[in-house]
């Protein structure tokens, strides 16, 4: 199934300001209504009631450096 990414955003940011983004999206998907994007590029979805959410923390190392980091995703899935 090819995949087509519709909005996508990384920066680095303080720990406060993400918390205050994940608040932001937990009153959109509790709405129903997502609106992700920027001025100059806006999507929308309406989630449905029950959606798959997954929760995933790793721990990776640079292979080269062996450094190591984490990511913590949250992701929501569903079909059309």
């Amino acid at each position: 199934m090819p995949e087509e990414v519709l909005f996508k955003s990384e920066e680095q940011v303080s720990r406060g300001e993400i918390a205050e983004s994940l608040r932001n999206a937990a009153d959109q998907i509790d709405s129903g209504d997502v609106t992700v994007g920027n001025d100059a590029d806006e999507q929308r979805v309406t989630v449905p009631d029950s959606p798959r959410f997954e929760v995933e923390l790793e721990r990776l190392t640079d292979s080269e450096t062996g450094e190591q980091r984490y990511e913590l995703e949250y992701e929501i899935r569903w079909k059309e």
